[in-house]
């Protein structure tokens, strides 16, 4: 058990949010007090941005500011996260409770959804409430019962103590050396903040509670993004997530962190993506 602080957020992680186009609102899921980006315009399509495991919402940054012109990008800190609170549980049902307290409390109308990773898994538990009008996902975990997560859990807690430690881009570039350096940046920085009874929670999740149910029943329009090369979405599970009613569409190149592998070729993805669902 580490002696370390569960949650650190530095002063210069703070002072990132200054160079963020986007205003900080806020929501409560029972007693969480969960923290959004708001990217705007006010009249846009709102999209509840979901990121992944580790990933506060403003390392989503240079994806959503890429689609204002098309969406009213809202990125959540899922709860034991970034400046979002720490909750009593860190199940499906929980995190899909906390997108419900956020449409309703930000009054956002017929919203789509886009996630990724296990921001993909909470979307897909989310929609199912069909208040929403569309989701993209983007490489959701496709373990459960009988299957391994890739990555174990004492790889991110060992990520997320040498975060708390103190690290630096070039540390981060070690393990992650294909991402821009702003956001090897923003995760040296912003790591720390991520919970660890948060993090095992939902890697525990991700080998116990199924994905394709999900995929099955997903309503309305939908697309799945993956990475051509990921050791998440294999392309054993292409073959099986194919037979669904919705499409699915590769990124070249990328593993499972896709905009973060070919960040280019990923964001055209996802417009593209967004389009389609826009247009169903």
């Amino acid at each position: 058990m580490s002696s370390l602080p569960d949650r650190v957020l530095s002063q210069s992680a703070l002072a990132d949010l200054a160079d963020v186009p986007a205003a900080s609102v806020w929501a409560r899921s029972g007693s969480v007090r969960l923290h959004v980006l708001d990217y705007g315009p006010a009249d846009g399509v709102p999209l509840v941005v979901l990121p992944g495991i580790t990933s506060p919402a403003i390392t989503m940054d240079f994806v959503a500011r890429e689609l204002t012109d098309l969406v009213r990008p809202l990125v959540l800190d899922v709860r034991g996260r970034g400046l979002s609170d720490d909750g009593p549980g860190y199940g499906l049902d929980a995190y899909a409770a906390d997108v419900e307290a956020v449409i309703d409390q930000l009054n956002l109308s017929a919203p789509l959804l886009f996630g990724h990773s296990m921001g993909a898994r909470i979307a897909a538990k989310a929609a199912l409430s069909g208040r929403v009008a569309g989701t993209v996902l983007a490489d959701p975990p496709m373990s459960g019962p009988g299957r391994r997560y890739p990555t174990s859990l004492a790889v991110f807690e060992s990520q997320v103590d040498q975060a708390r430690r103190g690290t630096n881009a070039d540390e981060v570039a070690a393990s992650w050396p294909r991402w821009p350096r702003r956001e090897q940046e923003l995760r040296a920085r912003w790591l720390a903040s991520c919970s660890r009874a948060a993090i095992a929670a939902t890697h525990a999740g991700f080998e116990s509670e199924e994905f394709l149910p999900l995929w099955e029943n997903l309503p309305g329009p939908a697309v799945l993004l993956h990475g051509a090369e990921s050791p998440v979405v294999t392309s054993a599970d292409v073959a099986v997530l194919e037979k669904s009613k919705h499409p699915l569409a590769a990124v070249a190149g990328a593993g499972h962190m896709i905009f973060w592998d070919e960040p280019q070729p990923a964001r055209h993805a996802l417009r593209s993506a967004l389009k389609d669902v826009l247009a169903r």
